[in-house]
């Protein structure tokens, strides 16, 4: 089935009742709206990995994909195969030559180019898992004001612009819904994730000390310690991770200190970070990559690439010339095992977060494909942009906490979209 969103339906759903047997072993009929016999053997191995519960979250999940490239192709594919309840894929592109070498979900054969991309790759998506509701949209997701953002559990935007993504996350903070980014450039990719706040269960054997409840580390946290039931050796451990924005992590953030007090950790910290970070600001300044063919624009990206390795605090020797040429040579390409890895990844952890049995990524992956490496950073601002959104106490009903006197523009909770300017509601904590 495929359709087109019409209008928002708001509210996110609640996780269903786990399936009951009945005293012959047999299933029970399920709750309307809960897992069917038939679900239950469709994702049996699934369900035993992560258990019903989860599964019951993973298949009342809305989720938003935009771009459908070689990427978004990955992750639509894991996450229709793990059964949600429906994804909207939002992409205004038509499908040109160059799209039919690494995404699957396109062909010659079936005359795709000059089609609209997502409109193309919808009928490969359903045939994946009929249950799942496919929408379409064709529309630019610039054009789409803040409210609708909130009829999806997660939204997941690939291979956009860093201003555009700096929008797409103002307006899911505004919502109180989970953000993913994600790129590719060959051989080269990044994750990341802004849950807002996101609190998951942990099992693990009792230890001779009590475990202690607070911090452990600048963003997460011990809030609950419980008993499991039925195993007085085991205990579950609720924690808490708490996030920054696009704008704050992707530039204003440093590595954390105990990479920066390790002169041996901060060789080995990839330098397709610091070419990333180049790449998104060329981009917002000059509206598009370097040109290979522009020896100008050639030195003003290798001086910006300069800069922001400079600013991590990574050794000069690090950023050399020939990885300066790789990243070049790779920008605006798809590699599918470099998609496959990263779209895997990204997809396994929204089922994570869906799941809240398993620590999710805080908050950016790295890939280098040079070095099949894909290494995770916290990258969190400091000072008072880093307390004011690291110590948000309410995240329900819409609403960001934002403390007195800090700045929304500087912890990227506003802007100016295609609609005027977006703003939250500042909560006074005087």
């Amino acid at each position: 089935m495929v359709s087109t969103i019409i209008s928002p339906n708001t509210g996110l759903t609640n996780p269903v009742a786990a399936a009951t047997t009945n005293s012959d072993g047999s299933v029970a009929a399920p709750a309307s709206n809960g897992i069917s016999a038939d679900e239950i053997a469709l994702y049996d191995r699934q369900i035993r990995l992560w258990g019903m519960k989860a599964q019951e979250r993973i298949r009342n999940a809305n989720i938003l994909l935009i771009t459908m490239k070689a990427l978004a192709n990955e992750i639509a594919k894991n996450l229709v195969l793990a059964g949600i309840s429906s994804l909207t894929v939002v992409d205004h592109e038509v499908v040109t030559e160059a799209d039919l070498g690494a995404q699957f979900f396109l062909s010659a054969e079936d005359h795709h180019v000059g089609m609209n991309r997502a409109v193309a790759a919808s009928a490969s998506i359903q045939r994946l898992n009929p249950r799942v509701k496919v929408h379409i949209d064709t529309a630019d997701i610039r054009m789409k004001p803040p409210h609708y953002y909130s009829q999806f559990d997660i939204v997941i935007a690939t291979d956009l612009d860093a201003q555009s993504l700096n929008l797409i996350n103002t307006a899911t903070r505004l919502n109180g819904r989970a953000f993913y980014a994600a790129g590719s450039h060959g051989m080269y990719g990044f994750i990341f994730a802004d849950l807002i706040e996101q609190d998951y269960v942990i099992e693990r054997a009792r230890s001779n000390r009590a475990t202690a409840l607070g911090p452990e580390s600048k963003t997460r946290a011990v809030v609950a310690v419980a008993p499991k039931k039925d195993d007085d050796k085991k205990e579950l451990v609720t924690k808490r991770e708490l996030y920054s924005t696009w704008l704050l992590a992707s530039d204003a953030s440093k590595l954390p200190d105990e990479i920066l007090n390790s002169a041996r950790r901060r060789k080995i910290v990839p330098p397709v970070l610091s070419c990333l970070r180049a790449l998104w600001e060329y981009t917002q300044l000059y509206g598009g990559p370097p040109s290979a063919n522009n020896h100008g624009e050639l030195a003003q990206f290798t001086r910006l690439c300069g800069d922001k390795h400079k600013a991590l605090g990574l050794p000069v020797e690090t950023l050399r010339s020939e990885v300066l040429r790789s990243f070049l040579q790779n920008i605006g390409a798809e590699v599918a095992p470099v998609t496959a890895v990263l779209g895997g990844q990204l997809a396994q952890d929204v089922i994570n977060v869906l799941g809240q049995t398993q620590q999710p990524i805080q908050n950016f992956v790295i890939f280098d494909g040079s070095t099949m490496e894909a290494e995770v950073y916290a990258l969190h601002p400091d000072g008072p942009l880093g307390k004011a959104l690291l110590s948000l106490a309410d995240v329900g009903g819409g609403n960001v906490v934002v403390p007195n006197g800090a700045d929304q523009a500087m912890l990227g909770l506003a802007g100016t979209g295609m609609f005027g300017p977006v703003t939250v509601p500042v909560v006074d904590l005087s």
